[in-house]
């Protein structure tokens, strides 16, 4: 059953909070890590390059916890559970350059590599739930 992305949960996805990813690995065990979040259309919408291990793993298994801490007061955050709803190329240079905006203040992504083929993953939530504040 799909929850919804709204309130205080959409301002801590849409403000420079950094989202902790969890996917499960091939043998169980879960492969965490900290990422860029943007948040379109009520979903949250994740960026990173082909070939990392997070993607795979959600290839693989498409279910994701995400966490997103509230930079200023990090007792206060946001739980996600769901599982990958879209994974697309279109437009997803662009989407790293929006989140280099939004993380860094630049209007590129200074970190793309040589060849890197970069991928949007949206998540369609089926639990969220904000704690602290």
């Amino acid at each position: 059953m799909a929850a919804t992305i709204e309130g205080r949960s959409e301002e801590l996805l849409k403000a420079k909070n950094f989202c902790n990813v969890a996917t499960f690995r091939r043998d169980g065990t879960i492969h965490g890590v900290p990422v860029w979040v943007d948040v379109q259309h009520r979903r949250p919408t994740l960026n990173t390059a082909e070939g990392r291990a997070w993607p795979r793993n959600l290839e693989r298994d498409p279910r994701v916890t995400l966490t997103v801490q509230n930079w200023e007061n990090p007792y206060e955050y946001v739980e996600i559970r769901g599982h990958v709803a879209e994974r697309t190329h279109e437009g997803a240079d662009e989407h790293i350059d929006a989140l280099a905006k939004k993380y860094l203040g630049a209007d590129t992504y200074p970190f793309r590599q040589p060849g890197e083929q970069r991928v949007i993953i949206r998540i369609e939530p089926e639990y969220v739930h904000t704690h602290g504040g």
